[in-house]
């Protein structure tokens, strides 16, 4: 892998609004393109997308909206169930938001003419992730400003509420083990909790703060990792409940943590949107320095593409795509 300058995106989509968040879709849809989701101020937008390294015959990107839902708020947050499937008769399209209005809304549609929204209330303040039980997609875990992980059904009603010490940032269901669940906290601390013993079983601290987003590794589930402060984090579970790895990575305090879907050694992280622009690293456990680095002048949202080493980032008026040598 080259060490790289800052670069521009590979490949851009052009949207009509400022894009808050993006989303690839992490399960397998049954279908040859990708699904993405991302959301605006009062919309959210479901296309399919398929890149020059998947398919021989498209130069860049291929890019197709598939429906437009209308939302009436800021979306702030997007997860995709695993029952959406492209390949099914009628199609099914199963995601949920948060937004701004603090609630959570769950959207079933078969790209015809079903097109239904529930809401689920219950959070009292800002919604900070959320997340559908991998296995069956029967659930959904999200944490919040008012300090509370809570696992709702899909009809809406909570079962399952655990208090925490401070806001809750990140949520992430176990790939395989559906009935673990980790919840990264400000503060620094990120808990796995038992949701058949409804308990914590599990703490990891990262002594600084404020820890603003943390993520699963689903290719090596000892692995965890997370952004606090300036720097990016890097726990092996296994070994110790402090971080075996750590970096300073952005001036202007990170934003975002993901793991590759396909490397458990690549991992991206963002900064904020600062006074010069926004920054995407692409990092790998093997170099001392970020493989990549993207810029872009407003940032938000970041996702990493199922099966190729490639990330999106949202922008104004624009969906941005980074791809990476693995």
């Amino acid at each position: 892998m080259k060490q790289d300058a800052t670069r521009s995106a590979a490949y851009t989509v052009d949207c009509e609004d400022y894009v808050h968040v993006v989303e690839f879709n992490p399960y397998d849809s049954g279908d040859s393109g990708n699904l993405i989701a991302y959301g605006g101020n009062n919309y959210v937008v479901i296309g399919t997308c398929t890149f020059q390294e998947e398919e021989a015959n498209i130069d860049g990107i291929q890019y197709k909206t598939l429906r437009t839902f209308h939302h009436g708020v800021r979306v702030d947050g997007i997860a995709w169930s695993p029952e959406t499937r492209l390949d099914s008769l009628p199609a099914v399209i199963k995601f949920c938001t948060s937004a701004a209005d603090m609630k959570i809304r769950l959207f079933i549609s078969d790209l015809q003419d079903k097109n239904e929204y529930k809401i689920l209330d219950g959070h009292s303040d800002f919604i900070n992730d959320l997340v559908f039980d991998p296995k069956e997609g029967q659930e959904i875990a999200s944490v919040s400003d008012d300090h509370t992980c809570r696992i709702w059904n899909l009809e809406g009603v909570q079962t399952a509420h655990f208090i925490l010490r401070s806001p809750g940032m990140s949520v992430c269901w176990h790939p395989e083990e559906s009935y673990k669940l980790m919840v990264a906290e400000k503060n620094g601390t990120i808990r796995f909790y038992d949701l058949l013993a409804q308990q914590a079983i599990l703490s990891l601290e990262a002594e600084q703060m404020p820890l603003m987003s943390a993520h699963w590794c689903l290719k090596n589930t000892f692995k965890v990792g997370a952004v606090a402060g300036n720097d990016w984090l890097i726990w092996d579970i296994t070994r110790s409940s402090y971080p075996q790895d750590k970096r300073p990575v952005h001036m202007d305090r990170a934003c975002l943590f993901k793991w590759s879907s396909i490397n458990e050694n690549l991992f991206a992280t963002t900064g904020y949107p600062g006074k010069m622009a926004s920054q995407l690293q692409i990092h790998h456990l093997g170099h001392p320095q970020p493989v990549l680095t993207g810029s872009v002048a407003v940032g938000s949202g970041l996702s990493w593409h199922r099966t190729l080493p490639l990330c999106a980032v949202g922008g104004d008026h624009k969906l941005l795509f980074w791809v990476t040598e693995v």
